[in-house]
């Protein structure tokens, strides 16, 4: 029974729909007042994504000095990738190296040799780890320093947009009219349902 009064309904709201086209497209365009706030462009483009970085791309159009700070922030990420690569490339080489010799002195059947290859290969990876640990160590403080910068850079943009979305909201405040007159609809067939026999 449920099921036959949600195909009823369904099918009364699709035909009231139809009947009153002309009447919704006044109420559609009264959802909100259209004021405009400054960062309403980046609201009309329509394009998904990132709402903060959508307001903050509208507000460095218009701050020259958000715009320099942007473009600091992004070069300090390309060239710390830039950095780090060359010697991780280095670093990861030796460390494969060192994987898969063990690896193939695994296979070796004959254990004393395989005993004497096991304490030579972790002798000269000891060795080296040692001679790269400063290395390492800078590497760890490169990503450590560029995790709080982008934390620190996040943490601004947002207290930057937050008065935007703000703004927006206030320029922007929604109408009831639309759900009001959608109920009233609903509450008609809901009557005409129950006096359904």
């Amino acid at each position: 029974m449920k099921k036959i009064l949600y195909i009823i309904s369904l099918v009364a709201l699709l035909i009231s729909c139809k009947e009153n086209n002309s009447e919704n497209a006044p109420i559609a365009d009264n959802l909100v007042d259209h004021a405009e706030s400054s960062v309403s462009g980046s609201f009309k483009s329509g394009r998904g994504g990132d709402m903060i970085d959508q307001i903050y791309s509208e507000l460095i159009k218009s701050d020259n000095n958000l715009k320099v700070l942007d473009d600091k922030i992004n070069d300090a990420n390309r060239e710390a990738i830039q950095v780090i690569f060359k010697y991780k490339e280095i670093l990861d080489k030796s460390e494969s190296y060192y994987h898969d010799a063990q690896y193939h002195t695994d296979a070796i059947s004959d254990s004393i040799l395989k005993n004497e290859l096991t304490k030579s290969i972790k002798a000269s990876s000891d060795q080296y780890s040692l001679k790269v640990k400063n290395i390492k160590d800078l590497i760890s403080q490169i990503d450590v320093n560029e995790k709080k910068m982008n934390d620190l850079y996040t943490a601004f943009k947002i207290r930057k947009t937050l008065p935007e979305i703000e703004k927006y909201q206030q320029a922007h405040p929604l109408k009831t009219d639309q759900l009001n007159i959608f109920i009233n609809k609903q509450n008609t067939l809901l009557k005409e349902l129950k006096n359904l026999k």
